[in-house]
């Protein structure tokens, strides 16, 4: 019964790492990419988002909660995991091991996002371009920001891989060559959109 109720959590917390997580991440980093148009486009932008229907229900239900379910269970799987590279210094042992790394990086990366961001509006603050240009203007919080936005692209483009290998996409030694070169090819792509979008603030 323990055996497959932690099967059962496994899967979940890899499904949830790609839906809704993951889509999250990539339709965030995009709207924030329209900051490299100027202020005008990237306002309108987060204005269009901030207008959505249901906002509150899709931020509980369809962010907040998969990313907490997420962000739990992969504290466990972290600190519960064998890591030996030390010992077998192959590829996917060092993708193991960074997965669990940038898991923990982006975790305190997000909590201080959403308190800079969302709990700060909550208490008034509108969230525009000029907020996030002061919070960028200090080179501190500019390089943590960079390192929390490869930190996060890097954990949802390696968690891709494992996500085809766990259900099955990938079960050959050649699909999961291939889904190397994809899942690495989406880090470098997402990692660009980002890096240019937060230093569009500066």
């Amino acid at each position: 019964m323990a055996q497959n109720r932690e099967f059962f959590y496994r899967r979940l917390h890899s499904l949830l790492g790609v839906i809704p997580v993951g889509l999250f991440l990539t339709q965030h980093l995009v709207v924030n990419h329209f900051a490299t148009r100027g202020a005008e486009s990237f306002n309108k932008a987060a204005a269009f988002m901030e207008q959505l229907p249901f906002r509150y229900f899709l931020e509980i239900f369809v962010i907040f909660l998969p990313l907490l379910f997420h962000a739990i269970y992969g504290l466990y799987i972290a600190f519960t995991a064998q890591n030996n590279v030390s010992r077998y210094g192959y590829f996917r042992n060092w993708m193991f091991m960074l997965q669990r790394l940038t898991g923990i990086i982006t975790l305190i990366f997000v909590v201080w996002h959403v308190w800079e961001t969302r709990v700060q509006a909550a208490f008034g603050a509108e969230v525009n371009y000029d907020m996030m240009a002061n919070i960028v203007a200090n080179p501190f919080m500019l390089a943590f920001y960079i390192v929390g936005i490869v930190s996060a692209v890097f954990h949802f483009a390696n968690g891709l891989w494992s996500f085809f290998v766990s259900w099955g996409i990938t079960v050959t030694p050649r699909s999961q060559q291939i889904s190397t070169y994809v899942t690495m090819g989406i880090f470098v792509a997402l990692s660009i959109v980002g890096i240019r979008a937060i230093l569009a603030f500066v």
